[in-house]
């Protein structure tokens, strides 16, 4: 036997000692939070590293705490053994990384098992809830209890955390649909393993921690969304009072380039608080993946989609190049100056409005069943059935319909038992988003569409796009890349046409608002007092890199 043939004894004692050393871990994470809430199986960690971009990173184990107590104990365990930890609500932060760590060999601290209600607030309309709990289960309790409140809901389904939305500063499509303005007071474990109460919090007598958020002193709660500063436990969330009345309302605009005027129309509603409500504003196939998935039959295979066929898809669903979604609320008298406001700031403009009450959706539903299964019933239907899931997520009740999009390209359609249990990434969907903020003016809405169509073509991908009124000032476009994840190819343009779209807003200055795992590195750090100073806060609070390195850290990847 030559020196090249013996067996290298020094790998194989690391190895045994590396193996050594993550026993020890994962006894040590048991005892904190039980044996079956610590997961290391094949099949586990294959679960968690599916994702609707295609990116894939495989955790160390996945723990599920029970409570505020058991992170900080987990914590202090991680800190010890030099581990990283990825905490997560329940993992369905779709299209921006799903359950996924940003990077390899991270502990996956799954908060979901943490989804107590502590408090709702019957006078002053807040609650304080824990990461776990859902929009359907806060809607439910809500209900339940008979109390005047709603509560904001986005459209990523009525099993999302509620705190993973607004910690990433989503928003939603209620007054209160800027959900992180309708935040007091958080709970924080921190790296060291301790405790922190933001804003009033800190106070043992405070009286209204979860009513104003600044308290005295720096306004903290801000670090702990889009970073890696800590691990938030509880928070305090504003509740929306019950409306007298809400009306729902659609502007169909047939051209694509009469959405501009629309759009500067109805900015000032939006800013002297006539509409208060998040306005979306979707092109065409946004709306028709929303009751359709991609043809590929009639298509023939050929992508993008044909221009005829797109043009009779468009016609069967009964919509224009866009369409202007939004609700307005109020007593009575209020909806009906807000509804009269609307007519007249879009007079003159291309745009047909309707406005939908539920006394005309009832009415609506019964011409449906008059007209069974013609064309025309078929497509008033769809429409009714629009309507109710907007006049209930209007009311705070979520659902899972507005996901269907994220189905367009998926081999097979929309799955069984949709959308009561929608899953993108458990369904292999393949989805990746582009989120620009770009000034509330219709001249850079059909800017921003110039620059990425051609890119679309280019890659051969239909091009969703919906741009929200956010805020009175700003929209925040939400650019969809929809693949079959199924096809290599396919999956290898998704991810040129998504690089090429991110790298033309960043240039033009339309910076999205968050990003996925998969772009994380690409905030270039070089030369930015804004990183350096993030990377200073970091090392002050976790100077071991314990929680989520690699998160919103684009000088670590």
């Amino acid at each position: 036997m030559t020196a090249t043939d013996e067996p290298d004894q020094g790998a194989g004692t690391a190895a045994m000692a590396g193996a050594e050393r993550r026993a020890l871990l994962l006894r040590e994470l048991r005892d904190v939070v039980g044996v079956e809430q610590v997961r290391d199986d094949d099949i586990t960690i294959e679960r968690y590293a599916r994702s609707t971009s295609s990116r894939s990173t495989r955790a160390l184990a996945v723990i599920t705490p029970g409570s505020a107590d058991q992170v900080a104990e987990l914590v202090r365990v991680a800190r010890r053994h030099k581990v990283p930890l990825y905490p997560i609500s329940t993992g369905k932060n779709w299209g921006y990384g799903d359950a996924c760590p940003v990077m390899d060999g991270q502990v996956i601290v799954e908060l979901s098992r943490m989804n107590r209600i502590i408090t709702v607030d019957p006078t002053l309309a807040y609650a304080v809830i824990e990461p776990g709990v859902t929009q359907q289960q806060l809607s439910d309790y809500l209900i339940e209890h008979k109390l005047n409140f709603w509560i904001d809901c986005t459209g990523a389904g009525p099993d999302t955390s509620f705190m993973g939305n607004i910690l990433e500063r989503g928003f939603g499509h209620s007054p209160y649909g800027n959900r992180l303005q309708h935040v007091a007071g958080m709970q924080v474990v921190l790296a060291s393993g301790e405790v922190l109460n933001t804003g009033f919090g800190h106070y043992p007598n405070a009286k209204a921690t979860h009513l104003f958020p600044y308290g005295v002193g720096p306004f903290l709660d801000g670090l702990f969304t889009q970073s890696n500063f800590g691990i938030v436990t509880r928070i305090g969330l504003w509740l929306m009072p019950k409306a007298e009345c809400i009306n729902h309302f659609f502007c169909t605009v047939d051209r694509h380039e009469d959405i501009g005027p629309v759009v500067d129309a109805l900015r000032p509603l939006r800013m002297n608080g006539t509409l208060r409500s998040i306005l979306h504003i979707g092109n065409d196939l946004r709306v028709i993946s929303g009751g359709a998935v991609y043809p590929r039959e009639r298509a023939g295979n050929a992508f993008p989609l044909p221009e005829a066929l797109r043009a009779a898809m468009r016609d069967g669903a009964g919509v224009g190049a866009w369409t202007v979604s939004g609700a307005m609320y109020g007593s009575t008298r209020q909806v009906a100056a807000a509804r009269h406001a609307l007519k007249q700031a879009l007079k003159g403009t291309a745009a047909k409005t309707t406005v939908l009450t539920e006394g005309k959706l009832r009415m609506a539903a019964m011409l449906a069943r008059l007209f069974g299964d013609s064309a025309a019933g078929k497509r008033l239907r769809a429409k009714v059935d629009l309507g109710v899931s907007l006049f209930a997520m209007n009311r705070g009740v979520p659902s899972g319909r507005f996901l269907a999009g994220a189905y367009w390209r998926r081999r097979g359609g929309l799955p069984a038992g949709f959308p009561k249990q929608a899953n993108p990434a458990a369904d292999n969907c393949g989805l990746l988003w582009v989120s620009p903020i770009l000034p509330m003016r219709g001249e850079d809405l059909l800017e921003l569409h110039r620059m990425v169509e051609p890119v679309f073509k280019e890659y051969r991908f239909d091009l969703f796009v919906t741009f929200s009124m956010i805020n009175e000032r700003s929209l925040g476009g939400v650019i969809t890349v929809a693949y079959d994840k199924d096809d290599q190819e396919e999956v290898a343009r998704a991810m040129a046409c998504y690089q090429a779209v991110f790298d033309l807003v960043m240039a033009a200055g339309y910076i999205p608002y968050r990003v996925g795992n998969q772009s994380m590195a690409q905030l270039d750090p070089n030369a930015d007092v804004f990183w350096s100073t993030v990377r200073q806060i970091k090392a002050a609070l976790d100077p071991d890199g314990l929680i989520s390195p690699g998160r919103y850290e684009p000088w670590r990847l």
